[in-house]
């Protein structure tokens, strides 16, 4: 008898097969779950290595083949530098050389049931961490902060589409709170296996929304929200059949049991148990006490060595020549403001 006993889901179609290497191998390239342990001491002196890699392998596809450009921009505030184009190009490639290779080595399997389950709790748990990080900052009012007065002070044509987003989302702080609230409920609700389906659908929703916000704003992270939604839509097409039957068929729909697997041994349940309250501890807890802690820092923070507010710029030199104080002027500074936290 095996140690663990994986859902049964009988003889594989040869398209399922297919879709389900790429998709495997994408998307274990996209979560990295080897990287999720960093935080604890001496695990980043290993993953240190992945990253340099990684890094490497995606300036050798852009060089030789994508081309995307000369000197890729690495990430910073923006994911969808040239570097992000580049890395995710060399992903969907790696994703198909590799499932075709795969595919000719092990045609003969009939299923994939014990990889499907790990890669559905990989990709759900990982859809999770990202739901509790963003939820937190919004919840705090972190995310998208209240204007303040340089944004209040600047002139509405300065602004580009990503800062109208930002300001008019940060303006309301009950709509940001409730924002906050659906993707930290949608992330408590993928923790547990009898709520998945439900915590897709939230997820699904709140992500397609923040999705599209980064797409018709030109917010500069219109790559990863594609990811993190296409991986809620392939989970949720993973049970087309029990979801089209219940919610188009008007027919009665089995339990969903994708993510249950039996566990023989005691050590392994065991285990299987403190690895779970560790997860939800790290992913839940600390990144709530993290935003928190960051929360206070940046309302209490005193700019120095100025006390916050407007000061009118008596004094302007520029080339050691001082700049009269001209209305016709629009180039030199009538004031400046010093925010707290910022």
């Amino acid at each position: 008898m095996p140690a663990i006993d994986y859902p049964a889901t009988g003889i594989w179609p040869l398209w399922r097969k297919i879709i389900f290497r790429f998709f495997f191998i994408f998307f274990l390239l996209l979560t990295a779950p080897w990287t999720w342990l960093d935080s604890i001491p001496g695990v980043s002196y290993i993953t240190q290595y992945y990253y340099s890699f990684d890094d490497w392998l995606t300036n050798f596809f852009n060089k030789n083949i994508f081309h995307v450009k000369d000197v890729l921009v690495p990430p910073g505030g923006s994911g969808d530098t040239s570097y992000g184009w580049a890395q995710l190009w060399t992903y969907l490639t790696l994703a198909a050389a590799g499932s075709i290779v795969w595919g000719i080595i092990d045609r003969k399997r009939k299923s994939y049931n014990a990889a499907d389950y790990w890669l559905r709790t990989i990709v759900r748990y990982y859809i999770a961490i990202v739901a509790f990080l963003y939820g937190w900052d919004k919840v705090f009012l972190l995310q998208m902060p209240f204007p303040n007065q340089s944004q209040l002070a600047t002139p509405l044509g300065d602004f580009l589409p990503m800062r109208f987003s930002w300001l008019f989302i940060g303006y309301s702080s009950p709509y940001q709170f409730f924002a906050g609230c659906l993707e930290m409920i949608a992330g408590l609700l993928l923790l547990f296996r009898k709520t998945v389906t439900l915590g897709l659908f939230f997820a699904t929703g709140v992500f397609l929304n923040v999705m599209m916000l980064n797409l018709s704003y030109d917010i500069p992270v219109k790559i990863y929200s594609m990811e993190i939604e296409l991986m809620c839509i392939y989970l949720l097409l993973c049970d087309s059949k029990r979801l089209i039957s219940f919610f188009l068929a008007n027919k009665g729909a089995v339990a969903n049991t994708a993510y249950e697997i039996y566990i023989h041994k005691k050590w392994m349940r065991v285990t299987r148990i403190v690895l779970k309250i560790i997860f939800v501890i790290i992913a839940l807890g600390l990144s709530g006490y993290n935003t928190w802690q960051y929360r206070s820092f940046s309302s209490d923070a005193e700019p120095k060595p100025f006390h916050e507010g407007m000061y009118d710029v008596i004094t302007f030199v520029k080339n050691k020549d001082t700049i009269p104080a001209l209305i016709t002027d629009t180039l030199r500074w009538q004031n400046i403001i010093f925010e707290k936290g910022n």
